[in-house]
């Protein structure tokens, strides 16, 4: 069993200032396979103070120094992937070939992106006018709360451009599944992070999310989760009016025209939807169909998700793993009981898990059809492999129904009229709109609109995120 009690704090792997074991669960095996340490206010409060010592030196490096940072952290990174590989796996449960080809890339895909970014920007220039000199400098110290279940994306995500920018941080990655979090802080070491610039404090939302979001030498934070608990983040930070970055839920709408290939379209919709065990805040979870062809979708959808296996994430192929906890499997099920209570199709699923799964938290592939967007399946966000499937009629019907949610993290349209996809697309209230299959890339802008939050990250657009704009004029 792997034992990881201590924090990275000030270039050193320190022990916390009081002992709080938590034990990590395989999701799979539902045995506990590492134990770190609960962190709290005194351990915030050193890496904040570790981290404002470094941000004096850090901030004023030059911007090769932080391109060499990043190219050594790249190439150590591409080394230990192997590594980070089966922790994403052990702590989360993805099966090990999505593991090594989708969730481990992502780290490199935001460094490299962010690297690019950083030789590009232009730190310094001429106001519209001529007049005055405009600045970007760091922000300051920055607070990073990172989720379970994209660990190391949303890592790479905050702490590349963070360090490109200049800035200092703490992170509190997510305590469900923080071994990936705790490689990546041993990569940045032996790639030479200046002590001070990345502290790495473990904790829970109530013992340390509360702790940064509070604390007045944190200058910003950045968070990815929950809707609920961006909302305490923002309460938490309103007292020192820092920067608060956002990117949480979503309800993605996954618009089917009949002129669509649908083979094509209905296996990209179910896939998606299910991939990573349907644990993505932007998942295509739910599925409009103009009505035309609404039974065939549905039959068809159905045939494609009985395809889909759930099975032990050790083994090789193209099966979906288990969802990350107990508390998460018991509140699928709930949300797919409350889908059948209020009447919608079980079409293929259901409560229960998968035959010959009884140990660990799998949960069966479930599609609900003829689902009204009134529904709580269509409402609420379910972070299962759970989808829900609505008919429509026009192509204003479709647009009201898809806008017609909290949420706007992302949006899919499938449709053989190029001109019907760039029309929809733009009435869409969504920070993506992806279409055709079309997937993101990692110097495209990420985030949403209303509740599924604020700011954008990857690429040129995340450094931004983390840069203040100085005018110096005379």
């Amino acid at each position: 069993m792997i034992e990881k009690r201590a924090f990275y704090i000030g270039g050193e792997w320190v022990e916390p200032a009081e002992a709080k074991d938590l034990a990590v669960i395989n999701p799979a095996t539902e045995k506990t396979v590492a134990v770190i340490s609960l962190g709290g206010p005194a351990d915030v409060e050193r890496a904040v103070l570790s981290a404002t010592k470094a941000f004096a030196i850090w901030s004023q490096t030059t911007i090769e120094e932080r391109v060499a940072l990043l190219e050594r952290i790249i190439s150590i990174y591409e080394r230990r992937s192997g590594e980070m590989d089966e922790v994403i796996s052990m702590e989360m449960g993805a099966p090990i070939k999505f593991a090594r080809e989708e969730q481990t890339p992502s780290g490199t895909g935001h460094l490299q992106a962010t690297l690019e970014a950083l030789k590009a920007h232009e730190f310094e220039r001429p106001s519209p006018r001529g007049g005055s000199l405009l600045r970007d400098e760091p922000i300051g110290v920055c607070g990073l709360i990172t989720p379970w279940n994209w660990p190391i994306n949303q890592i790479a995500a905050k702490v590349a451009p963070a360090l490109a920018a200049g800035c200092t941080m703490v992170l509190k990655p997510s305590e469900i599944a923080p071994l990936s979090a705790l490689l990546f802080a041993e990569i940045l070491d032996e790639a030479g992070c200046p002590a001070g610039v990345f502290n790495l404090v473990n904790g829970d939302g109530p013992g340390v999310g509360e702790a940064m979001s509070q604390h007045p030498g944190i200058d910003m934070m950045s968070f990815t989760g929950s809707t609920r608990a961006g909302v305490s983040v923002s309460r938490n930070a309103a007292e020192t009016v820092k920067r608060v970055a956002l990117e949480l839920g979503g309800k993605s709408p996954n618009l089917l025209f009949a002129d669509a290939d649908l083979d094509t379209a209905v296996r990209f919709s179910v896939e998606s939807c299910f991939s990573n065990s349907g644990q993505s805040c932007d998942a295509p979870t739910r599925l409009l169909v103009e009505r035309g062809v609404y039974d065939e979708v549905v039959e068809l959808a159905g045939r494609i998700a009985a395809e889909v296996r759930a099975g032990d994430p050790r083994e090789e192929g193209d099966h979906i793993g288990p969802v990350i906890s107990k508390l998460q499997y018991e509140r699928i099920q709930g949300h797919i009981e409350r889908g059948i209570a209020d009447g919608a199709r079980l079409v293929i699923g259901g409560t229960g898990k998968p035959e010959g799964l009884e140990t660990g938290y799998f949960v069966k592939p479930t599609i609900f059809s003829d689902v009204t967007n009134e529904m709580h399946v269509a409402r609420n966000e379910i972070f299962g492999p759970v989808l829900a499937i609505i008919p429509f009629d026009t192509e204003e019907e479709a647009v009201e129904i898809a806008n017609d949610t909290p949420y706007g993290l992302a949006a899919y349209i499938q449709t053989g009229d190029s001109e019907r996809a760039k029309r929809v697309s733009r009435r869409l209230r969504a920070g993506s709109v992806y279409i055709n299959g079309a997937g993101p890339d990692w110097d495209v802008p990420f985030g949403g609109y209303k509740q599924s939050g604020n700011g954008r990250e990857y690429g040129e657009f995340g450094l931004e995120d983390f840069l203040e704009l100085k005018s110096i004029t005379g």
